[in-house]
């Protein structure tokens, strides 16, 4: 089960969003691919974020730090998914701050649930479990293109994003549950404090524009027509035009 794009078009350029991918892809590039693995341990220790020994700093510096091609890879992906759409919702500079703070609330939960930890936290998955969550308000039955591969036979479904997300955002708490405080690993309690923070950070928005009213004027669907996509068509971001 693997979510790649969603049918939501953007009617703005999503800046922010393709920002911080620039952003995400150049640091990992730059700053942590040269390193040799005991370069990459001091590395992430001085930026990352500690548990045993947290800095303001780090809450920052750590969400543009990745521990591989496929951590920097599956998040990307999701931001690419579901930062636009809320990006567009409100407005450039409001959505950096919303996901910023999201991020310091899904790593101070990490820190909060693994008191004493001395392995380094990394990773941009809780402010995108933010933006996943403020998503999961504004548009519950978006559709979301899911690649299922049945035996070696891919298969795309497109499914609504209520149902994704719940599917995601449950393994988080069983998978937070079943792991240990203080290992290495997935931060599962980060990406549950992020989730939840985007919801909450997304509720003064939802309440201005009429709250129930919101989702009764689309029915949950986005307020304007869904992309289109072939099977095998590209993944670009379609925009259709802001409303007058």
């Amino acid at each position: 089960m693997f979510p790649f794009r969603d049918h939501n078009p953007s009617r703005t350029t999503p800046w922010v969003t393709l920002g911080l991918i620039v952003a995400n892809i150049a640091v990992y590039l730059l700053m942590t691919l040269p390193l040799n693995d005991l370069q990459l341990i001091a590395f992430y220790q001085e930026y990352g974020l500690t548990p045993a020994r947290p800095e303001a700093s780090d809450y920052l510096t750590a969400m543009f730090l990745h521990g591989g091609v496929m951590h920097l890879a599956g998040n990307i992906l999701f931001l690419w998914i579901y930062g636009d759409n809320l990006e567009d919702e409100m407005g450039h500079l409001p959505f950096l701050g919303f996901y910023l703070g999201t991020g310091v609330v899904a790593s101070f939960l990490h820190v909060t649930t693994s008191p004493g930890s001395p392995v380094p936290l990394v990773g941009a998955s809780g402010a995108i479990a933010g933006v996943m969550g403020g998503y999961l308000l504004l548009f519950p039955k978006a559709k979301i293109d899911v690649l299922f591969i049945i035996v070696i036979i891919p298969k795309i479904w497109p499914i609504p994003a209520w149902i994704v997300l719940a599917i995601w955002f449950a393994l988080q708490l069983v998978n937070g549950a079943a792991s240990p405080a203080a290992g290495g690993g997935v931060a599962y309690w980060a990406h549950v404090g992020g989730f939840l923070a985007g919801v909450i950070g997304t509720l003064p928005w939802f309440l201005k524009e009429g709250a129930a009213r919101w989702w009764q004027r689309t029915d949950g669907h986005p307020p304007h027509p869904d992309a289109h996509y072939g099977q095998l068509s590209n993944t670009s971001i379609p925009t259709v035009r802001r409303r007058k």
